[in-house]
C-alpha cells in the first residue's frame, strides 16, 4: 500500500500538484524538560500546492498497523510540533 501511495505522490509531483516530496521524515519526540525521548518517522512529507501547506502522511493498511505505540507516538509528535497534522492514508 505504501509503494502504491509513493507512485501516486510521484505522479502528483510530476504534474505540479505537490512538491518537495520527502520519504521517511523523522520528528523528535520531546519531553516537557526539553529532552529528546524518542522519534516518530512518518512515511511521507510534501508541500501541497493546492492547499498551500505541508502534509505529513502515514500509510496504514488496517487496524493491525494502528498499534498502541503508533497512536502514542503520533499524538506526541503532533503535540511537540505545532502545525504538524499527520494524515493517515
Amino acid at each position: 500500500k505504501e509503494a502504491q501511495r509513493y507512485k501516486d505522490l510521484r505522479l502528483l509531483a510530476r504534474v505540479g500538484a505537490i512538491r518537495d516530496l520527502e520519504l521517511q521524515p523523522r520528528f523528535d519526540l520531546i519531553a516537557c524538560n526539553g529532552e529528546i525521548v524518542g522519534h516518530y518517522t512518518a512515511d511521507f512529507r510534501y508541500y501541497d500546492v493546492r492547499i498551500g501547506s505541508s502534509v505529513v502522511e502515514d500509510v496504514k493498511g488496517g487496524k493491525a498497523t494502528k498499534t498502541t505505540d503508533y497512536k502514542l507516538r503520533k499524538r506526541i509528535c503532533e503535540a511537540c510540533h505545532p502545525g504538524v497534522q499527520i494524515v493517515e492514508v
